[in-house]
């Protein structure tokens, strides 16, 4: 089996504010190239896209190629679980959504600190263990955010995992916050085979600063920068497989190409890399993947990873007032029902979601001083 699969969290939208607007068609393009290029692996979730990441791969793969052509990851969301009851239903749901009588692969889907109730006071594990018992998993592993320390004391009690998925990028690896390399580490200290999702940063890492580009044009002119993220990943030897995030045809058939010519870092392309983390780490201002988990926690419905992509760009920027970034914002706030960053309360419901750990009402205080007073003095 090739090595990258088609993680279908952030799948192209018909309408860039309705998570569930997936553009089936251009969905179902990029499954034919994926499938044409001879990959198998598709990645999806419960909660992606408010569920029609499942039915998109249902219209996709499922309804349009034969069973045994395709292999498909899917999660329990242990962080919508808070009685047993649930359980059962929701594991026949994603059957349904997706169409498949069994799972090849399956998580339980960030097994960390907020997710405890699912898992702790609710037996998910054990649930997850009688369905594999049963037929419809056919291997068991787990996902999560967690640092190493916490990861090490799950593994030792769950020692039936059979792999796990963990975030990891080259921005990451010595990151104290993410923690990949110790993960990494902990992972391989059980024999747990990796899974990597982010290898991304959730696309931050397809657009670096000049500075940090440069770096690497400079050494290998016809390696984009997305490829150097790639290669530092498929160079891991614990490695099973790699999760990338496409939003359109464009960009999975670009990680087709740098994936199909991969050839590990040598020693000198690590150094490049060191710098490069350096030169990012002193521009970016927050550590936002896009992920998404926050939006539904927000009461006041502010797209938050849109506001915080908006808001790193600038940051890299020279800060200068109308700026493009800033005009973007502008615009963004004229849409209807837009919440902008001066509508947030503090209520810190979507801390407790983030899987980066970002006091995102703090950071949004900067970014309505940055967008909202300074350059317009106010967002009407």
């Amino acid at each position: 089996m090739k090595k990258l699969a088609f993680g279908m969290m952030r799948l192209p939208l018909l309408d860039e504010n309705d998570e569930s607007s997936v553009d089936f068609n251009q969905v179902n393009d990029m499954a034919d190239l994926f499938v044409e290029r001879g990959f198998t692996f598709f990645d999806t979730a419960y909660p992606y896209h408010m569920g029609n990441c499942e039915v998109a791969f249902r219209k996709a793969v499922v309804e349009r190629y034969p069973r045994d052509s395709y292999v498909i990851i899917d999660k329990l969301p242990l962080f919508s679980i808070t009685s047993e009851d649930q359980l059962e239903p929701i594991f026949a749901e994603q059957l349904e959504r997706t169409g498949v009588e069994y799972f090849d692969y399956y998580l339980l889907h960030n097994v960390s600190g907020f997710s405890e109730p699912g898992f702790l006071d609710v037996d998910s594990f054990a649930f997850a263990n009688r369905k594999k018992e049963e037929g419809k998993i056919k291997h068991l592993g787990l996902s999560t955010h967690a640092n190493a320390e916490y990861l090490d004391s799950i593994l030792t009690m769950h020692p039936e995992m059979e792999f796990v998925l963990l975030q990891i990028n080259y921005l990451d690896w010595e990151s104290e916050g993410v923690e990949s390399r110790k993960c990494y580490e902990v992972a391989c200290k059980h024999n747990k085979p990796v899974m990597v999702m982010e290898p991304l940063k959730g696309g931050f890492l397809a657009d670096i600063p000049p500075e940090a580009e440069k770096l690497m044009k400079d050494y290998n002119p016809d390696a984009s920068v997305i490829s150097w993220a790639l290669r530092f990943i498929a160079s891991l030897d614990n490695v099973c497989m790699i999760l990338t995030g496409a939003s359109s045809l464009e960009q999975l058939e670009e990680n087709i190409e740098d994936f199909e010519n991969f050839t590990p870092l040598n020693d000198e392309e690590y150094e490049i890399l060191e710098k490069v983390t350096e030169i990012i780490n002193s521009n970016i201002a927050v550590d936002c993947t896009k992920c998404k988990y926050c939006l539904e926690a927000c009461p006041e419905e502010i797209n938050i990873p849109k506001i915080f992509d908006l808001y790193n760009s600038e940051k890299m920027l020279d800060p200068a007032p109308w700026t493009p970034i800033g005009n973007a914002y502008l615009n963004y706030s004229k849409l209807p029902g837009a919440g902008i960053a001066s509508d947030c309360t503090e209520c810190g419901m979507c801390v407790e979601e983030c899987p980066q750990h970002i006091d995102i009402p703090e950071v949004m205080k900067d970014v309505a001083k940055t967008f909202e007073t300074e350059y317009y003095g106010f967002v009407d």
